[in-house]
């Protein structure tokens, strides 16, 4: 009875260690946090759509118009290189995703219905934002994860979207947690410590932008910051974990065949985030799909050899 006992002693401390301990754990507050609103550029504009206050940026004028989509961690800071080139083809158009740039950070309970975190909610929020600025019809450029946010609105709603351009999109791999860890990570535990675990993007950010790059010497210190210059803002730890919670996998890569609109893969040859072998099984998975390698080119091409990236762009656009 007394080993009996001891172990029903030590499984109650362990299952409290488990389920309270993180709950123990102190997560101090942000220091010197600022509003979006005080980090606006000049040619910063703001529209609200879908509960969010969307940071933008427009340029150009008539048709086609394009839709810039960034990636995990960036901006519209990382279409810095191409947003001026490209605003000379047609209306462009860059937007800070939810949980990134300027774009404002609802926390629970501050929103109704759809978590604005979640996939299906960010592919919304393209065709609404789309609708606030009276735009029928798009290309979208999607980078990374910004390249996932893509092709499900193209997947979705394709008669809206003119043609896709896929950079070093994120189809295969990430997508969001397995099913069977998402209960957790919308737990009360986690939800209390997620945000310190977010917080590890401000600490290890440098070294992953430079591992993004073919030639990490081209991260200058006004590229950091242009990428640091978000983590000013209230609340972007928790914001930044409210998406993890709400990712889920969307299995994009059994739908290619599903797209019907002209789709340009651009890849760096030495993609290191997501591997450059995969863009090149994506354009021969996507039906008539053109591929373009940017030679000497990392996870960014667009930063990295905004040139050769334009010259992609604007051979697979032909005459307009």
């Amino acid at each position: 009875m007394k080993t009996r006992y001891k172990m029903a002693i030590i499984i109650t401390v362990l299952f409290s260690l488990i389920f309270a301990g993180p709950l123990l754990v102190p997560v101090p507050p942000l220091q010197n946090t600022v509003p979006e609103s005080d980090l606006y550029d000049r040619d910063s504009k703001v529209i609200e759509v879908n509960q969010l206050k969307v940071h933008y940026k427009e340029f150009g004028t008539g048709e086609p118009t394009f839709i810039l989509l960034h990636g995990f961690g960036a901006s519209t800071f990382s279409w810095r290189n191409i947003i001026a080139p490209l605003s000379k083809l047609g209306r462009t158009i860059a937007y800070d995703r939810p949980a990134f740039g300027l774009t404002s950070r609802p926390m629970p309970g501050e929103w109704k219905g759809e978590n604005p975190y979640s996939p299906q909610s960010q592919t919304d929020l393209v065709i609404a934002l789309m609708d606030k600025l009276d735009i029928k019809e798009a290309y979208l450029i999607g980078n990374s994860a910004g390249g996932t946010v893509a092709m499900h609105t193209a997947l979705n709603f394709p008669e809206r979207i003119r043609g896709l351009v896929l950079v070093d999109a994120a189809i295969y791999t990430g997508g969001g947690a397995p099913a069977w860890i998402r209960p957790l990570l919308g737990s009360p535990q986690m939800r209390h410590v997620g945000p310190l675990i977010a917080r590890q993007i401000a600490e290890k950010g440098d070294d992953f932008i430079r591992s993004a790059y073919h030639d990490p010497s081209l991260v200058s210190p006004e590229v950091l910051e242009g990428y640091r210059k978000p983590l000013q803002i209230h609340n972007w730890d928790r914001a930044l974990w409210e998406l993890t919670a709400a990712s889920y996998p969307l299995n994009l890569q059994k739908r290619l065949k599903e797209l019907t609109m002209p789709v340009l893969v651009i890849t760096g040859d030495d993609d290191r985030i997501v591997p450059t072998q995969e863009s090149l099984r994506l354009a021969q998975e996507i039906p008539g799909a053109t591929l373009k390698i940017i030679k000497d080119a990392g996870h960014l091409p667009h930063e990295e050899r905004p040139e050769e990236f334009m010259a992609a762009l604007t051979a697979f656009l032909g005459p307009q």
